[in-house]
């Protein structure tokens, strides 16, 4: 296993599930359809989600080629395609005015690869391309039931909202919510949910 990841993802069960993220669920028709990118996609179910619904061309990208695979399992068992690329985000290339929507579902980064990572962001998303993000913001250390135990991996809106230049947020909030996303998402949770437009 050459990574912490791949250790946690190489089981038959999938630790967050098969289901996709509520907060995806609810408002993926907000995401305009064509090519989207999923970021530290892990096993796929968001992905996988997406690429049921009509219009969107999805690629998932992890450093886990365990999770990867995974991802391409459950694609195939849900009878949809997805393009999974393994690589880490440090050296991940977003593109310039590649994609129509960038989703990162629980994806918590050191502060300086974050930065860089918002960064290519905006710059990978095209004219009227929506970022939708769903992560736990600091508060989530007093509830326990999933993410990062560190405080610097884990975001605010603030942060968010700082590091974002370039993009219109269209939602941007901090709230309580349960999160029951398989074993490793369970119970109530500090959340930070955003989604933005690239005008």
């Amino acid at each position: 296993m050459n990574n912490k990841w791949d250790e946690r993802y190489n089981q038959k069960e999938f630790v967050y599930g098969q289901e996709p993220n509520k907060f995806l669920k609810d408002n993926f028709h907000k995401i305009p359809k064509g090519k989207i990118l999923f970021l530290a996609e892990g096993e796929g179910r968001n992905a996988v989600f997406l690429a049921k619904q009509k219009g969107y061309s999805v690629t998932a990208m992890d450093s886990s080629s365990v999770g990867m695979k995974k991802a391409e399992q459950l694609a195939k068992k849900q009878g949809v395609e997805i393009k999974t690329i393994v690589a880490d985000l440090n050296n991940f290339n977003l593109g310039t005015e590649q994609w129509d929507g960038i989703v990162s579902i629980f994806c918590h980064l050191p502060p300086e690869l974050r930065k860089n990572v918002h960064s290519k962001i905006v710059k990978g998303l095209k004219h009227n391309g929506v970022y939708l993000a769903e992560a736990y913001n600091p508060d989530q250390l007093e509830y326990k039931t999933g993410g990062p135990p560190v405080k610097e991996l884990l975001v605010s809106l603030n942060n968010i909202k700082s590091e974002f230049n370039g993009l219109n947020f269209i939602h941007a909030e901090e709230k309580i919510r349960t999160v029951h996303e398989g074993k490793l998402h369970f119970g109530k949770g500090a959340v930070v949910q955003i989604i933005a437009v690239k005008p």
